[in-house]
């Protein structure tokens, strides 16, 4: 299943896909989330437990083993383009490196504050692939240059580097607060590194209003857990190899629905968000049960 996925999971948008562009990068975002695994001594071996609220601080687990899934989505069409997958107690910035050999010139990779860090963003821009990341307020960003458009020029370092600053990486610097006060922290400051440092070529503005894309990762990652396989559901293997085996057919069956929801926006000249992915899942079901009488 693995390796279909790998072999399948492509990138859907073509240069006429509505959303799936940002100039001429085409936008993509990482994050990850978690499967619950039926509760038996080998998933737990395998997958570990993790801690939860108040039994969390009595020294005990959670009900169920977990399986963590970190992914890179296309932010057009929603298409998980690669994933990983670990065990709970491996974070999901650990897991996301696997990811990034598979980016390249062209991408451009949007992450939350969890991804934040040197190492993980070298690795991430190794290939030639552009980045936009929040990073933490409490990470130094000095200013080495103010640019015409408000963002400016920094650097970071290693977290173990920040007095002598050996070692540093360029980058450029779009801090801005949301202008609505009927949000929630609408005051609070964002701050945004990238690596595309020439302001001509992506200005402030528009990179601040692309960083709402990075919630269309959540969107692909609440279609595959809570419509896909259903609210609340634990996985059925009670094997590690069989959990494993489940998450994967669940990632191909995901990219499979995708593609024809983006197959048919692009037949209507619609953009791929305004299709519904709850009526395409319902469609392809009753498809699938209305061949269950064909003989194999």
């Amino acid at each position: 299943m693995k390796a279909l996925f790998e072999q399948v999971a492509k990138p859907l948008a073509e240069p006429t896909t509505r959303g799936a562009w940002y100039r001429t990068w085409r936008v993509l975002a990482v994050d990850g989330t978690t499967f619950d695994a039926p509760d038996t001594p080998e998933n737990v071996e395998r997958f570990g437990r993790p801690g939860s609220g108040r039994a969390a601080e009595r020294g005990d687990r959670a009900a169920f083993p977990q399986a963590r899934v970190v992914a890179v989505a296309e932010c057009g069409t929603h298409a998980i383009t690669a994933a990983t997958m670990g065990p709970i107690t491996k974070a999901e910035a650990t897991l996301a490196r696997e990811l990034f050999p598979g980016l390249g010139e062209g991408d451009l990779l949007i992450a939350d504050r969890g991804f934040a860090g040197l190492p993980l963003w070298r690795a991430a821009s190794a290939n030639g692939a552009d980045l936009l990341w929040r990073v933490r307020a409490n990470i130094v960003l000095p200013v080495k240059e103010e640019l015409p458009d408000g963002s400016y020029l920094s650097e970071i370092v290693a977290t173990d580097d920040h007095y002598r600053r050996k070692d540093p990486v360029t980058v450029r610097v779009v801090e801005y607060t949301l202008d609505d006060p009927a949000r929630p922290g609408h005051d609070a400051p964002y701050r945004l590194i990238t690596t595309i440092l020439d302001h001509r070529r992506a200005p402030a503005r528009e990179l601040a209003a692309l960083y709402c894309q990075r919630w269309e990762i959540e969107t692909t990652l609440d279609e595959l857990k809570t419509h896909q396989r259903g609210p609340g559901q634990v996985l059925r293997s009670r094997s590690p190899d069989g959990v494993e085996q489940e998450v994967w057919a669940h990632l191909l069956v995901h990219h499979a629905i995708r593609s024809l929801m983006h197959t048919a926006a692009t037949d209507a000249g619609l953009d791929p968000d305004r299709l519904s992915f709850i009526r395409t899942l319902r469609l392809a079901r009753r498809q699938t049960t209305a061949q269950a009488a064909f003989s194999p």
